[in-house]
């Protein structure tokens, strides 16, 4: 045993509350002084992206947070088009704050035909560009954007210099989708990568409601 769990062992549940709230006062203390330093404000360019599940997840999570505050959010799927999922149902109940464009017609490998796949990317972007651009939302999720820019059906740089140039201060954009390009992750306010664990996929369970869709 270290000395420093000799010295937690002999002492009270009293020295030891004691302590934690000494501890936790001092880390409040340190806390506090970093956050009265971060002053600005700004609509961030948030990326989701990694080989684990939860990237539209957490996309929609934020979604349903931005309702919360009375703010009006605005989704394109790029591929997503064909699915009725469990998160598309629940927001149409909230259609006077959100609007849900589909443009996709399902993965590239359901398609399989690489131009008309070309084509509904270009067209979701050119929806995806008019909702960034109009004042009535405050936050856009742009779902599996990721996905189009890997496989070049649009081009990364176009995305970046749009989103650098004409985005309105304070609108936040939220692109998820794995293999997320490095121009995009350098640009990004906040880039989280999901990593995968573990997957029931792999063991045989088949996609679940509620949980996958």
């Amino acid at each position: 045993m270290s000395v420093k769990n000799e010295k937690l062992a002999g002492m009270t549940e009293a020295e030891l509350d004691a302590r934690h709230a000494d501890k936790m006062r001092k880390k409040k203390l340190a806390r506090d002084k970093i956050i009265a330093t971060k002053t600005q404000e700004k609509g961030l360019v948030i990326v989701h992206t990694g080989k684990g599940k939860g990237k539209s997840t957490a996309a929609f999570g934020l979604v349903f947070r931005a309702l919360g505050n009375d703010m009006k959010v605005a989704i394109v799927q790029f591929v997503k088009g064909r699915w009725e999922t469990g998160e598309r149902q629940a927001l149409r109940r909230f259609e006077d704050s959100v609007t849900i464009t589909a443009m996709g017609d399902g993965f590239t490998w359901e398609t399989q035909d690489r131009q008309r796949d070309i084509a509904a990317a270009q067209a979701a972007w050119e929806r995806a560009k008019a909702l960034i651009l109009d004042a009535t939302h405050q936050l856009v999720v742009l779902d599996e954007l990721n996905i189009v820019l890997r496989y070049d059906y649009l081009p990364v740089a176009e995305v970046v210099e749009f989103l650098r140039d004409h985005k309105p201060e304070m609108k936040h954009v939220v692109i998820t989708g794995r293999n997320a390009k490095e121009e995009l992750i350098d640009f990004a306010d906040l880039v989280t990568e999901m990593e995968q664990v573990k997957h029931p996929f792999r063991s045989g369970i088949k996609a679940q409601k509620g949980i996958e869709f």
